[in-house]
């Protein structure tokens, strides 16, 4: 079944099979500061919901995805070329993002990638599942394509914290913003967070975002942090 969402001023379309548009998606686009003219890659970029979201915010960036899936990466492309976007897909394993992209070759990276390991008797479906690519391969390849004093946006379960901190700081990518998916009265249901590549120590963590509000600009989008 194909079906259409509205990303801002763009078109995406959606199809069975395919990871659909969710709320930690939107979240994380709203989240993630961006600056113009600025080269991003989405590592695991589905059928494009990421890229859209970010070029509505900012018109300017210049934007790549990867993925692995080939009916996902084949959409993304569908979706770009029907809203006129000029963002490079490209249909690869991101973990062997050191044979097809140079080191350093972007100032943001950004993911919502699977949420649970293997093996550790959680599961959101295949999509959520590390599979092919663990949290720390993950890492690796965001450290490999960020410059130095670039920036790596993600979104992840909150029971996963030390994991994702740690993962980050083996690949010289220091925590900086975050902030977590919670309704009022419940736990947090999915955490944001931004780290710099070489950044100095200290973390600045964000009220709350309702999930509700994942479809808006974040709070802070736009602060600097120092690095």
């Amino acid at each position: 079944m194909i079906r259409t969402e509205r990303i801002g001023p763009f078109e995406l379309e959606q199809s069975a099979g395919v990871f659909p548009v969710c709320t930690d998606s939107l979240a994380l686009g709203a989240f993630v500061r961006l600056r113009k003219r600025e080269k991003v890659c989405d590592l695991g970029c589905g059928s494009g919901v990421l890229i859209l979201s970010m070029l509505a915010r900012e018109p300017g960036l210049s934007v790549t995805g990867i993925e692995i899936d080939p009916a996902a990466a084949g959409l993304a492309k569908k979706n770009m070329e029907r809203n006129g976007v000029d963002a490079e897909i490209i249909g690869d394993d991101f973990c062997r993002v050191r044979e097809l992209i140079p080191a350093g070759s972007f100032d943001l990276i950004i993911s919502n990638p699977p949420y649970f390991a293997a093996g550790s008797g959680k599961s959101g479906g295949p999509d959520r599942m590390e599979e092919t690519c663990t949290l720390e391969q993950l890492c690796a390849a965001a450290g490999w394509l960020a410059r130095n004093g670039g920036r790596f946006a993600l979104v992840h379960r909150p029971e996963r914290l030390c994991d994702v901190f740690d993962a980050l700081r083996a690949e010289q990518m220091e925590p900086k913003r975050m902030q977590f998916i919670q309704e009022p009265g419940l736990a947090p249901s999915a955490v944001l967070i931004e780290a710099y590549k070489q950044g100095r120590p200290g973390l600045q963590v964000l009220p709350p975002l309702a999930a509700g509000d994942g479809t808006k600009e974040a709070q802070y989008a736009r602060d600097e942090t120092s690095f």
